[in-house]
């Protein structure tokens, strides 16, 4: 079999129609948005139109998007921003101790700020408990951050139950969306968030564009200085091809999301290959959620092995998965979310996450679990640490 693409969550193929509404506005449609003649003010008339497109997608007022170059910065707008703009009435922030990178090393930074942050901890399957963030909420907290689906262990957070607590304290709360948005149905008020941030590369969109939501009346400090673009919140000349190219994938998500058909493969493509795995490789540990969990995901530690020698393994036979975050996985060290859950050390080492969309099939799910058995087999056959368990 050809190659197998099982890492959805680091980044999705551009649609053809997507490529295909983007190719104009490279040549023809060049214009510069902020322009006042008449090439200007269609282009301008163009990025509204995407930014209702996306607004749709959430159930947001169009008025409420701003357009960033990924979901890394969209999280960064959302974390400082706010702390910023709300810096006299409190200094203190939470978010979860699984977050991406981009919320994580944001709340670090505010904390070389002069503001102090809480890391939240989580149960065994990655889920923040609203009565924990009640009690760690204080008069001077200003912001609560925790992500609406961790995109290592696919386990859905309790975004509403955790939302509500915000708002019964009179505290803002941002969610990261990037794994969630084009994935499964995602409404703003739904989810009772103030600000949300999405990323184009994990909804069949291009690289290098995302986009914050926030709502009415959200004080945003930007982090980027220069022009009125973006309402004045975010300075620099838009990424025209790229904001048209997440319009569309907009679009089509909304449309696939509209039918449960797909999503239904997905969770069954899924479900089999964690079948496959729990029965037929010994020593396996399936983590984050079992049931409350992105249905494309399915996310393991293997025992006596290292999860980057796996990776490199089933690539030779064309398999393409991953270690962890695509943001962390070249740092070679224990992932800090399989640590929050409570994994063993020289367990999480072991780590491999596989993340499935439309675009895959059945076979292909065969086809893994095959060279997956072959390829922790033949890298445990190398391990002192597997004999010396065999042995014992």
């Amino acid at each position: 079999m050809e190659n197998v693409y099982m890492d959805h969550a680091a980044a999705t193929p551009v649609n053809r129609e997507v490529v295909d509404a983007m190719l104009p506005y490279f040549d023809r449609e060049f214009a510069n948005p902020s322009t006042v003649y008449e090439m200007g003010s269609r282009v301008r008339q163009v990025v509204e139109e995407q930014r209702a497109k996306v607004a749709s997608l959430i159930g947001a007022s169009p008025e409420g998007i701003i357009f960033t170059s990924s979901g890394a910065e969209a999280n960064n707008l959302a974390i400082k921003g706010v702390a910023f703009a709300k810096q006299k009435k409190g200094n203190h922030i939470i978010v979860s101790a699984i977050e991406h990178h981009s919320v994580l090393n944001s709340a670090r930074f505010l904390e070389r700020m002069g503001f102090e942050a809480s890391f939240l901890p989580v149960d065994e399957y990655g889920l923040v408990s609203p009565g924990r963030l009640m009690e760690a909420i204080r008069p001077e907290t200003v912001l609560v951050s925790i992500m609406h689906a961790n995109n290592e262990i696919g386990t859905i957070e309790p975004i509403y139950e955790l939302s509500l607590v915000c708002r019964e304290k009179g505290v803002m709360f941002h969610t990261d969306a990037v794994a969630t948005v084009g994935n499964i149905p995602v409404k703003v008020d739904d989810l009772g968030v103030d600000l949300l941030s999405l990323s184009g590369v994990s909804m069949g969109a291009p690289k290098g564009i995302g986009a914050l939501y926030f709502r009415e009346r959200t004080r945003l400090m930007p982090l980027i200085h220069g022009g009125i673009q973006e309402s004045g919140r975010r300075a620099g000349t838009e990424n025209v091809p790229a904001i048209v190219g997440l319009g569309k994938a907009s679009v089509l998500a909304a449309e696939r999301l509209g039918s449960s058909e797909d999503s239904l493969r997905i969770q069954e493509m899924r479900n089999a290959l964690v079948s496959g795995v729990q029965e037929h490789i010994e020593h396996s540990k399936y983590t984050g959620h079992p049931e409350k969990r992105l249905p494309g995901h399915a996310s393991f530690c293997f025992e006596a092995i290292e999860g980057e020698s796996l990776i490199f393994m089933l690539s030779q036979g064309g398999i393409y998965a991953n270690t962890g975050s695509a943001c962390a996985s070249k740092a070679l060290k224990t992932s800090p979310v399989l640590v929050a859950i409570g994994i063993p050390t020289a367990m999480a080492q072991g780590s491999i996450v596989f993340t499935m969309n439309n675009t895959n099939r059945s076979e292909e799910v065969e086809y893994v679990l095959e060279k997956l058995r072959q390829a922790v087999g033949k890298l445990r056959s190398f391990s002192p640490i597997w004999k010396e368990k065999q042995a014992a």
